[in-house]
């Protein structure tokens, strides 16, 4: 499990520094090109702006979104704040906040900037169909993207995509301002070809390097909320029946899709390549391969 967990850290820094690396290049090509570095400017001063806001109101953004209600704690909910409550105690970190989606489809999903300001939320549905073990290892998993600060990785992915697409744009709209004199100097025209399809196939590999990030935090979590448990066999039996539920989450939406331990779009046709989730078949695998 721990060498599961260091494995997925490694790529995951990986990732971002590819991201990274694919702005500056973006920045370098389009300033060459139209000899002034406003674009990259703008485009970080834009990207600084975003990454606050999410960095500070993306749990609210989260929980509105998806048509969450905080869960007394009483009645129905006493034993899901038990469990929360004794998984956070193991984990080390404050109980976070506990709320509850009216939904039928069996799904989960945490957010917040630090452990100090998290929530976690489950379904109606799944509430309805785990047992004990099983719902102790789906919010074991949540813990852990908690503990790990994934919600904050991923603002930083999330912000870092909307930067490319943002360079990418500005360079596209403004090659029709394009002066033919400039671009006939100096081999202009090469440049000019190199940064239109820099700005074409960027956005593409800046999401799926989004997806990749997210699908190696989901493998994280995996490995870190067994590890709170001590029983990956409750996780594996809980994605198990998850799985086998087709019904798509009614409050889904793309921009929290990520958030969720299944991809709430069960009923869409969504490859692998572009899914922000691993195959749950391959989780279930390796939870059991870690028992």
């Amino acid at each position: 499990m721990y060498s599961q967990i260091d494995s997925n850290k490694r790529r995951t820094s990986l990732l971002i520094g590819l991201f990274l690396i694919l702005i500056i290049g973006l920045g370098w090509v389009f300033s060459r090109v139209y000899d002034s570095p406003v674009i990259l400017v703008v485009a970080v001063l834009f990207s600084i702006i975003q990454a606050l806001v999410s960095y500070y109101y993306s749990d609210t953004i989260a929980i509105a979104s998806s048509g969450a209600k905080e869960a007394p704690r009483e009645g129905a909910f006493l034993e899901l704040h038990r469990i929360v409550e004794n998984l956070a105690i193991t984990a080390g970190i404050p109980k976070p906040k506990v709320y509850v989606i009216s939904d039928s489809s069996p799904n989960a999903f945490a957010t917040g900037r630090d452990p100090e300001h998290a929530a976690i939320g489950v379904t109606t549905g799944l509430m309805e169909r785990l047992n004990r073990t099983q719902l102790e290892g789906v919010i074991a998993h949540e813990m852990s993207h908690i503990g790990n600060y994934d919600i904050r990785v991923m603002t930083v992915v999330v912000v870092l995509v909307g930067t490319v697409t943002l360079l990418a744009d500005i360079f596209l709209r403004s090659m029709w301002f394009r002066s033919d004199d400039r671009s006939n100097r100096e081999g202009g025209n090469i440049l000019l070809l190199v940064g239109l399809v820099l700005a074409i196939l960027s956005p593409i590999f800046a999401a799926l390097i989004q997806f990749a990030v997210s699908r190696k935090r989901e493998y994280l979590a995996d490995a870190s909320g067994a590890l709170l448990t001590r029983y990956p066999r409750g996780l594996a039996e809980a994605l198990e029946v998850i799985s086998q539920d087709r019904r798509p989450l009614s409050t889904a939406n793309h921009a929290t899709a990520h958030l969720f331990i299944s991809n709430p779009f069960k009923g869409a046709n969504v490859t692998a390549l572009f899914s922000t989730h691993p195959p749950i078949e391959d989780r279930i695998k390796r939870l059991r391969e870690m028992a």
